[in-house]
């Protein structure tokens, strides 16, 4: 692991020449150098740190041009930054070199509510839109759990998801186009302003790509009616095993919830003692399911939901009767994986994504998993589209308990790509998982990715260390010691 003072240990890359050029495009006021930089070691990933050189602050997109022209010349790294909400170590300077932050680019720009289409620079924060265009009747359906904070630049560089993509989709299926300054400092448009544009399909191709191809400064994103009516329900569960039965059998039946979610004892104990909402800290487990549409047969879909779940043997079922109610109860989901604090120092979140049928057993080995590493994994996830988040419970300050917490997230992802999944659903691969990318993908599938990524990013100076697998691990610690006491 790069700790902060590796970090300032290495040769510098960027002069002071350089950084009075940078403070010339930014002002004084745009630009952090030295232990300045230190708050942005990390993201929140936080096992991994590396400290930048020099952050910059641009307020606009002739600014950024500006700075990666200077970086190109000088053949310096740049890592873009957003809020610093990843969680698999996107946004570490892993070379020092320059940090673009563009959280002072949060300008929404454009509203055309006849087209359904926003236009906001890369730093706005992703509820922010959604406030912007309620009152009208629309909103910007991707909601990660960080959206109160996140921005926009971000949840396109990992194609961020969240509880109600099961039904509207993750972020690639709601941007129409987005402004990329490359690594050149030239700055091009992708896509359009409309729902088909012509030729090769380069904003597909940009989502997700984890700021390896250029840094976004602008985009263009799709607004979706904000649904007429609302069913949220609470079910409660004995067990693990009966509210993930439930899922499937929600799903199989034809029902697509807004949104479906599960959390477990040790989330539902951690989230009740933060909110105090009114959730059963004896439940085994308890599905969020939020149905949404015209009002007009909602209750009869509910009464479907909630006969599934007493069928799997659901203790009670509760609906969120009042709007405050199930703003209550939304903000206790979203805020779960923060309530952990309650349990542990640290915990590292997992993303791994499975088939909806396996997620009985693979719950289960996740449980083997936490009693293999002497480690307690608490779980609140998207059940209704697989796409898991174990929370892994340490102490990062003993190394022996920081070896076996990331032991035991690399044997979850294994498992999730035994079972028919994946690596990733919405956090990205980021510098956690690159040594993971060879599980699902062949050599020359990483080489044919390594290709595209280079007709953006030639010299690999953007954004370095991230995505691909190097044969060498972000973090050197000695072997694991499994079977260790639980925290």
């Amino acid at each position: 692991m790069l700790s902060s003072t590796e970090a300032t240990r290495r040769a510098p890359t960027v002069s002071p020449q350089v950084i009075e050029e940078l403070r010339g495009v930014v002002g004084p006021e745009g630009i952090l150098a030295g232990q300045e930089t230190r708050v942005y070691e990390c993201d929140a990933f936080t096992v991994a740190r590396s400290q930048p050189e020099v952050v910059v602050l641009p307020r606009s997109t002739e600014q950024v041009q500006a700075i990666l022209r200077i970086a190109h010349r000088e053949g310096i790294s740049v890592v873009p930054r957003g809020a610093g909400t990843g969680l698999s170590g996107g946004a570490l300077a892993l070379e020092g070199g320059i940090q673009v932050v563009l959280t002072r680019m949060n300008r929404i720009l454009e509203v055309d509510l006849r087209n359904r289409t926003l236009l906001a620079e890369a730093g706005a924060v992703n509820m922010d839109l959604t406030r912007r265009v309620c009152d009208e009747g629309y909103h910007y359906a991707p909601d990660p759990s960080s959206q109160h904070v996140c921005t926009l630049g971000g949840n396109v560089a990992e194609n961020s998801g969240g509880p109600h993509t099961l039904k509207y989709g993750v972020t690639v299926n709601h941007i129409l186009g987005l402004e990329l300054v490359l690594p050149t400092g030239e700055a091009v448009w992708l896509g359009g302003r409309g729902e088909d544009v012509e030729g090769l399909d380069l904003v597909g191709l940009t989502v997700g790509s984890e700021g390896t191809f250029g840094i976004v400064t602008q985009v263009c994103v799709r607004l979706v009616p904000t649904p007429q009516a609302y069913r949220t329900l609470l079910a409660i569960f004995p067990t693990v095993d009966q509210a993930t039965s439930t899922v499937s059998d929600i799903i199989g039946a034809g029902i697509i919830p807004g949104a479906l979610e599960m959390m477990d004892n040790l989330i539902i104990r951690a989230v009740e003692a933060a909110f105090h909402f009114g959730f059963p800290v004896d439940a085994g487990a308890v599905l969020i399911c939020e149905l949404d549409g015209l009002e007009a047969g909602l209750d009869a879909l509910a009464d479907r939901v909630r006969g599934l779940c007493k069928r799997n043997g659901a203790s009670e079922i509760r609906s969120a009767s009042e709007a405050s109610e199930r703003a209550a109860l939304w903000k206790a989901r979203k805020r779960g994986i923060g309530a952990t604090g309650r349990l542990a120092p640290s915990c590292m979140t997992q993303d791994g994504v499975i088939p909806r049928t396996r997620l009985p057993e693979v719950l289960r080995k996740i449980a083997a998993i936490a009693d293999e590493y002497g480690l307690r994994i608490a779980n609140v996830f998207h059940a209704g589209d697989g796409n898991l988040h174990p929370v892994v419970l340490f102490d990062e300050r003993d190394p022996d308990q920081l070896r076996r917490a990331l032991a035991a997230g690399s044997a979850i992802l294994e498992e999730c790509v035994r079972q028919g999944g994946s690596i990733t659903g919405e956090h990205g691969i980021g510098m956690e998982k690159m040594e993971h990318m060879s599980l699902v993908f062949s050599p020359q599938d990483l080489e044919l990715m390594a290709r595209v990524k280079a007709v953006f990013n030639p010299d690999g100076r953007l954004n370095p260390g991230k995505l691909f697998p190097t044969n060498k691990s972000c973090i050197e610690l000695p072997p694991v010691r499994r079977g260790a006491v639980p925290l």
